[in-house]
């Protein structure tokens, strides 16, 4: 246990997305959003560690009002959704994405930039079960910047980019990948079926939940992480209370000071209830 002892008073509760603050069907339960709610109600922060960029947090957002700040792209964008501001940004410079793209331009891969706007492929968004993401295509259809080819459009729109996904079709592609990109300056983490994350290097969410920490004037051992999975790995450890979800793998579940319900049986509200509030 990082904490000192069980009636620590936390001031901010930082949760993942896939895999835990959402179901199976990518939906946050109204158990939850009601917990969420009554943290606010009190006093407390709740703010969101997640891979996903802008637009994929867009519809929670609205369903939740008080939502204000995001960790998010992996830990490479701080964001104020309520004044629609940049706090802080780590993303990897132009001349490293001409690398990446140099490296996957002649690969069956498809790829997704994550910023404040998510752009991909029009041909890759239409064949998305293709590459082991078809439950996120729907999403993708209502958010989505679309370009008739990514590499082109990075060409005349030459700017950092705070995450590139990879999409493949097998994890034996996404190992290809990796070996091909290992000797460039990015964090590479595997994520969903088959797909690789690219991150400037020191990217994580636990940077960036430090980052968010010294800008609300919060220290960390104040601070609960909840999460289900490898990425998550680092602000769990960052955190002063770190919370794995019941449907975490066994080495985010190892590493936790407790574990909760999973996402299906509402374990966010019940670490809202008896961790945070």
């Amino acid at each position: 246990m990082k904490t000192d002892s069980p009636k620590h008073t936390y001031r901010l509760i930082a949760f993942d997305m896939d895999g835990t603050l959402l179901n199976s069907g990518k939906k946050i339960s109204q158990h939850t959003i009601d917990a969420i709610e009554q943290a606010f109600a009190v006093g407390k922060e709740v703010v969101l560690s997640t891979g996903r960029c802008i637009p994929e947090l867009e519809e929670y957002f609205q369903m939740i009002p008080r939502l204000r700040y995001a960790v998010c792209v992996s830990g490479a964008l701080v964001y104020d959704y309520q004044k629609r501001q940049t706090l802080y940004s780590n993303p990897i410079t132009v001349p490293t994405v001409r690398q990446i793209l140099a490296q996957v331009r002649q690969e069956d891969i498809m790829v997704h930039f994550l910023t404040t706007e998510s752009i991909v492929e029009q041909n890759h968004l239409n064949h998305m079960n293709d590459y082991q993401m078809g439950v996120y295509q729907p999403m993708f259809q209502k958010i989505t910047k679309r370009v008739e080819n990514i590499h082109a459009y990075f060409e005349q729109n030459p700017v950092p980019i705070e995450k590139i996904n990879l999409y493949h079709r097998t994890r034996e592609e996404r190992e290809k990948t990796r070996e091909r990109l290992k000797n460039l300056n990015l964090v590479l983490a595997d994520s969903e079926v088959s797909s690789l994350e690219c991150s400037a290097k020191g990217v994580t969410k636990g940077t960036g939940l430090k980052k968010l920490c010294e800008i609300l004037g919060i220290n960390l051992k104040d601070t609960i992480a909840v999460g289900d999975a490898d990425n998550d790995i680092d602000v769990l450890k960052t955190a002063g209370l770190s919370i794995a979800m019941g449907n975490a793998n066994d080495m985010v579940k190892s590493i936790c000071d407790v574990t909760v319900n999973d996402c299906d049986h509402d374990g966010c509200a019940q670490a809202i209830k008896q961790y945070l509030l």
